[in-house]
């Protein structure tokens, strides 16, 4: 049987894990692995292990528990390794790489924010603001454009599109990161334009927090802003 891992801590934390159950059907009990001054906690690994609802929550009700009482290094769902031995090895191996991160986590959480636009509302902003998109549109629905014309003002608006949205998440971030430690952008899905994730630490989630809600309103209608968090500092670990 395998060894299900959730997250390396210091092995000063109170690992209060009385009341936890780990991942799977029938959940055995969480322990600690300890290597010199790092601890891993861990339980058995089930033999079928799926990213059920049931086992993704009770993954990160752990993050939330031991990040209640200290720093810890989440990783993310699914980890498993062959033995405890083979988690006290690499505890050892990368020691220093986990001391390190851990000194650099400390009191700090993730945000997620991303970020979508209207379509509908950006193509009518575009043809407002954009004397050849704008000359184009109207060539084409007089029935005076050339037939290449509707090509070449798809190829436009894309351009458009692809411009102002880089420009609306560069300044987003800009104004964002001030009041972050790090951050790490992802690749966009569906009608998002920004999926970023910020570093914060305790001391600066009031100015992070309030400087988000102010750019959403400057920003305006057609851009939908959400922000998940706190969270388990997954991408910075």
């Amino acid at each position: 049987m395998g060894v299900y891992v959730y997250s390396v801590t210091d092995k000063q934390h109170p690992l209060r894990l009385d009341g936890l159950r780990g991942v799977g059907a029938s959940p055995g009990p969480l322990r600690a692995v300890t290597a010199g001054s790092l601890c891993a906690v861990v339980s058995d690994a089930p033999e079928d292990l799926r990213p059920k609802r049931r086992d993704v929550g009770a993954h990160q009700e752990v993050q939330e528990r031991l990040m209640a009482d200290g720093t810890v290094l989440p990783l993310r769902f699914g980890l498993v390794a062959a033995s405890d031995d083979e988690v006290r090895s690499a505890l050892e191996e990368r020691a220093e790489e986990y001391t390190d991160r851990l000194l650099e986590l400390a009191g700090c959480t993730e945000y997620h924010l991303k970020v979508a636009q209207d379509e509908d509302s950006l193509l009518r902003l575009i043809l407002e603001e954009s004397r050849p998109a704008r000359q184009l549109n109207d060539d084409i629905r007089e029935g005076t454009a050339d037939p290449s014309a509707a090509m070449r003002l798809g190829e436009l608006v894309a351009q458009e599109v692809q411009a102002r949205q880089e420009a609306l998440a560069a300044g987003v971030v800009e104004a964002l990161r001030p009041f972050a430690r790090d951050v790490d952008s992802t690749q966009p899905t569906g009608s998002d334009f920004l999926s970023v994730s910020f570093l914060v630490a305790d001391d600066q989630e009031e100015a992070f927090l309030t400087t988000e809600l102010s750019v959403a309103h400057q920003l305006g209608e057609g851009l939908d802003f959400r922000l998940n968090g706190p969270l388990p500092p997954y991408s910075f670990v």
